[in-house]
């Protein structure tokens, strides 16, 4: 157990420095950004002990699959207040996780409500469904952020860096032993995000 709970560190560390490499290379590169972040979360389902992937998978493993990049689909966005609103969030698993709603991001492609995860850790989450999800992607939604974990590509001044072409999916995509929240109906936007990480 010990060593497990270890590895799950391991894992997160890992994670939190990938975003960090990312958020400075981004500022350069965006493309190149992507490509690293890609090259190390399929390091990370190919080898680590904490990956998504069960055991028996990994062997087989080629690399998750993505939409080329897209500049088209990366924003900034001034989180814009709303009154706090606790409220359970679905899981993959049909459970409920407790979240507190504080604020909204308007872009282009639709308005996605900003999340708290209301637990010891806290963090902000961000999940959206489209409308490539059940088709071309996740039907659950993808991520992105979730900074709890890690997930965070930072800020310019009071808004928030929203880059689609880094939505991933949550971990119960590849095993169903995971527990993963749902986006909400509120997160559910009408038009396709063709960007990011593709099932």
């Amino acid at each position: 157990m010990a060593d497990e709970l270890l590895d799950l560190l391991d894992y997160r560390r890992r994670v939190r420095d990938l975003y960090g490499e990312v958020r400075a290379l981004r500022e350069r590169d965006a493309r190149a950004a992507h490509q690293r972040w890609r090259a190390v979360r399929d390091e990370l389902f190919r080898s680590h002990p904490q990956s998504a992937l069960p055991p028996e998978g990994r062997a087989a493993f080629r690399g998750l699959p993505y939409r080329d990049y897209d500049p088209a689909f990366a924003f900034t966005a001034v989180v814009r207040p709303l009154p706090r609103e606790r409220y359970d969030v679905d899981t993959s698993t049909g459970g409920v996780i407790r979240f507190v709603r504080f604020g909204a991001v308007d872009l282009p492609i639709g308005t996605l409500e900003v999340l708290w995860l209301d637990e010891y850790s806290g963090g902000v989450f961000l999940p959206f469904r489209d409308a490539t999800s059940g088709r071309t992607t996740y039907g659950g939604g993808r991520y992105l952020l979730d900074t709890a974990k890690g997930a965070d590509l930072g800020s310019i001044g009071d808004a928030l860096i929203l880059d689609f072409n880094f939505a991933y999916h949550p971990s119960c995509v590849y095993d169903a032993g995971w527990v993963c929240p749902l986006a909400p109906l509120a997160n559910r936007l009408t038009s396709a995000v063709e960007a990011g990480e593709l099932v």
